[in-house]
């Protein structure tokens, strides 16, 4: 198993910034690639990002592309994303993703964006 927990989360005005962070812990040597989804209210669970673990292959969300920026530091098992230029169409939970032969779920994290 392999536990995911996210931080950063808050409330940022249109066009700032904010970092989110996820740790991961446990079966971590089991880890294919960790990213970000997102859920707005009364909307499906949408794609933001993603990297591969080992080559850091990254991908990203189409509504994001050229604002936020997914990075990975191995030693401490943490993916972050980078959010700039913030759009109040950005907010949602956040959760963390991990893909280590089963699917993991970080508890999510509340983005705000504020007009």
């Amino acid at each position: 198993q392999v536990q995911l927990v996210e931080s950063g989360g808050g409330l940022v005005q249109a066009g700032g910034s904010l970092r989110l962070s996820c740790v991961a812990s446990g079966r971590t040597f089991t880890l294919i690639d960790m990213g970000w989804f997102r859920q707005a209210p009364g909307k499906e669970r949408e794609f933001v990002a993603a990297i591969n673990w080992s080559d850091g292959d990254i991908y990203y969300g189409d509504s994001i592309k050229g604002r936020f920026t997914i990075s990975k530091d191995n030693a401490k098992n943490t993916v972050y994303l980078q959010m700039n230029s913030a759009k109040p169409e950005d907010t949602a939970v956040y959760y963390c993703h991990a893909q280590g032969g089963y699917d993991y779920w970080g508890q999510g994290t509340q983005v705000t964006v504020s007009s």
